[in-house]
């Protein structure tokens, strides 16, 4: 397994930047590791509903999970408010970071993860490919 870690700054958009880093670095199957921080506007989309949210205040991020690829990037996000209610769903575009986010992710050589349509869902979900090269005949 390879490890990176990195820091966002204040006013990146969290999942544009997670994104792009796949893209930059060529990333076929990701996974956050660890993931802390605080964001100063939340765009998450609650279970089962259509359309996002969007919260303007101070958030902590308490945990950020999913796959990571170039192919596509599928995270959800626990969040805090000041009162310490705890709010999580699907990471949407549009989460502001505040003063950081500190972001471990993993990567597999041994596997390709594509986002692919499901036609039992009707979402685009995820699809493991071995990667056959790393094992010998």
């Amino acid at each position: 397994m390879k490890i990176f870690a990195f820091r966002l700054k204040p006013n990146e958009d969290l999942k544009q930047s997670l994104k792009n880093f796949a893209l930059q670095e060529n990333i076929k199957a990701g996974f956050i590791l660890t993931a802390i921080g605080s964001l100063k506007v939340v765009t998450i989309r609650f279970a089962n509903q259509d359309t996002s949210t969007v919260l303007s205040d101070k958030f902590e991020i308490l945990s950020l999970n999913g796959t990571i690829a170039t192919t596509g990037v599928h995270l959800h996000i626990a969040i805090s408010d000041k009162q310490g209610k705890t709010i999580g769903g699907h990471l949407d575009d549009g989460c502001i970071i505040y003063t950081t986010a500190e972001i471990v992710i993993g990567i597999s050589e041994e596997y390709t993860f594509l986002r692919t349509p499901d036609q039992q869902t009707g979402y685009k979900e995820l699809e493991i490919i071995p990667n056959l090269s790393l094992y010998p005949s």
